[in-house]
């Protein structure tokens, strides 16, 4: 939890607490579990929520409302701005009860392989925190992508790259629109930004030049 920056833990009836052993493993996490409330149901962990999400991997016979986890944190994030917002955990043996899973809104079940889909409950936990974490961090400047190559932009390239091809007799072959539109649609998967694609020209022109000056 401390990891991803998450520091409200509740504990709902635990066998033993506090515990040698979990300070042990906290590992310098202690002032989480030192700040952490007990309390004696799960009803009185979540009264004051206004969103609670489960966690869980089972289906159920009643299927509740299900969310990804991506989903599952930014609606925590939101909602957390105007109220309490939970996500729960069951025992790491048996999970969250049907009771239990009655009292949330939401679920949220982490994907994983059919065949093999146990996960146990630090992982769980962690991959959540970090989708949490993800929602939290504000977007910088560092962490926004560089724009990406308008359509005219890519045209003027498209254009300047076969004209380049043709000036070197690249384009040999009885459809050389077929050649181009082959080219264009691997740029298009590639979507370059507006810096890659001067990068291009740029090529493109000092290919041209070295021709010349070869000629």
């Amino acid at each position: 939890m401390k990891t991803m920056g998450l520091s409200e833990l509740y504990l709902v009836d635990p066998k033993r607490f506090p515990d040698i052993e979990a300070d042990r493993r906290a590992a310098g996490a202690e002032d989480v579990l030192d700040a952490s409330v007990v309390c004696g149901s799960f009803a009185e962990a979540v009264a004051d929520c206004r969103l609670v999400i489960g966690t869980t991997a089972r289906r159920r016979a009643i299927e509740w409302p299900a969310l990804a986890p991506s989903q599952a944190a930014a609606q925590l994030v939101v909602e957390s701005k105007s109220g309490a917002a939970a996500l729960v955990f069951g025992p790491e043996r048996s999970g969250l009860s049907n009771r239990e899973l009655a009292l949330c809104h939401f679920t949220v079940c982490i994907p994983t392989q059919s065949e093999y889909s146990s996960l146990n409950l630090a992982c769980a936990v962690q991959i959540m925190g970090y989708e949490i974490a993800r929602a939290t961090r504000p977007q910088t400047a560092g962490d926004s992508a560089p724009p990406l190559a308008s359509r005219a932009d890519l045209e003027r390239f498209y254009a300047h790259l076969e004209m380049t091809l043709n000036r070197l007799d690249f384009i040999k072959t009885s459809a050389p629109t077929k050649l181009m539109h082959k080219l264009m649609r691997l740029f298009n998967r590639a979507r370059p930004t507006d810096e890659e694609v001067r990068i291009l020209r740029g090529i493109l022109t000092a290919i041209e030049q070295r021709a010349r000056d070869n000629t």
